[in-house]
């Protein structure tokens, strides 16, 4: 019996070592990993560059506290705001803590501003923004926050896709609106770029906050760094993680220097967030992220991607209801529950992983070769094949 609590509902399956976009399980057998730790593993497993790039900094300093500075975190951090929106960084180490920091940041601006009421954060219902008390209540759904009562009031909620509920949802009290830019758990569910464009107007016409949530879309997944970026809107608040640390545990809260100025010493901190061995990770990230080309090449993969499983789609209509995503974070929605359908995957050697709405999520690392999206291809085919049959 194991030690461990039941919190997950683990398949039957460990691995030994990772290489590239394959995993070998204790079993000797050879997986094609699409899952790649949920979007996580962003240059795939035991990458040599940060392989080197951790053996390095171990062997100088792993942790020192935030009471000094930390050049290494320093450096990340100006990376991060001479490529994107944002002004200030606050490091921390998961997408959970660095959406919490986001909400903080929200609620804190217009506390210094002399607005103290103005604390509620509108999201969409049945989104996810992670597992903490307070983002389980911002995502708002039922499964999530039963049990643990009583409720975090700071929520409010609309319908996806409904912008009558959102308009009728904000309040004087309203401090941002908070959403997934692509709705990960939800179902791959991406908000279209005149939304997003209509948001950040209604946004500026109330004089409220843009909170973007990247944590699963962020990082080169999209095709372009942030998934927002395709609509040229400049949101206030981003919280990232995921694919930041290529692996390893990294998040952060991206903002505006407006936003910024109400974060004071004292008003947050998190003791491991912005460690030296982590900031060299997510500094190496960057270094292969933004190589020249490596963008472009994640949208002409991810192009390809997309025809074949619309192929598919075409094969198997009754099967396949519809080819859901952007870039490298796909997803399969079929017409029946995925459940079995991601099990035949995996026993054909192919690792996917669920989401809402009966999707199958697919996720390789951003660095996947054609030839293993050919092998992903085969591979549902031939369960599609099955399921025909």
């Amino acid at each position: 019996m194991s030690a461990l609590a039941n919190n997950y509902n683990r398949r039957k399956i460990a691995f030994k070592k990772g290489k590239g976009s394959f995993l070998y399980a204790t079993n000797g057998k050879k997986y094609l990993d699409f899952c790649m730790g949920i979007a996580v593993c962003s240059l795939g497993h035991a990458n040599p560059y940060l392989i080197k790039a951790i053996n390095k900094q171990s062997k100088r300093l792993w942790h020192v506290s935030n009471a000094f500075q930390i050049p290494e975190g320093e450096k990340l951090a100006k990376r991060l705001t001479q490529k994107t929106f944002a002004d200030s960084i606050i490091f921390q180490n998961s997408g959970v803590e660095a959406t919490e920091a986001a909400i903080k940041v929200a609620k804190r601006y217009f506390y210094s501003i002399g607005q103290p009421k103005k604390n509620r954060i509108l999201c969409i219902k049945n989104s996810f923004h992670g597992r903490t008390l307070a983002t389980i209540y911002a995502s708002g759904s039922k499964k999530m926050t039963e049990g643990f009562g009583p409720k975090i009031d700071s929520f409010d909620h609309f319908e996806f896709g409904n912008h009558q509920s959102l308009k009728k949802s904000i309040t004087k009290k309203t401090a941002a609106i908070m959403v997934e830019t692509v709705m990960g758990e939800g179902g791959i569910k991406v908000i279209p770029d005149w939304c997003l464009r209509e948001l950040k107007k209604i946004c500026n016409k109330k004089k409220i906050l843009l909170i973007l949530d990247e944590v699963q879309c962020g990082i080169g997944r999209s095709g372009k760094f942030f998934a927002f970026e395709y609509s040229n809107v400049k949101p206030d608040i981003v919280p990232i993680a995921k694919g930041i640390g290529g692996g390893f545990p990294i998040g952060a809260v991206l903002m505006t220097k407006k936003v910024a100025s109400g974060m004071i010493p004292g008003t947050h901190g998190s003791t491991f967030g912005g460690n030296p061995l982590a900031m060299s990770i997510g500094n190496a990230v960057l270094d292969q992220i933004f190589k020249k080309g490596f963008l472009q090449n994640v949208q002409k993969t991810s192009k390809y991607f997309h025809s074949e499983l619309n192929k598919l789609k075409n094969q198997y209509p009754k099967i396949i209801k519809e080819v859901r995503g952007i870039g490298l974070l796909i997803g399969l929605q079929l017409f029946h529950d995925q459940t079995k359908f991601i099990k035949k995957l995996m026993d054909n050697k192919l690792l996917t992983i669920r989401a809402g709405e009966n999707v199958i999520r697919i996720l390789p690392p951003l660095n996947v070769k054609k030839k293993e999206i050919d092998l992903a291809i085969k591979i549902i085919k031939k369960v599609c094949k099955e399921y025909n049959s």
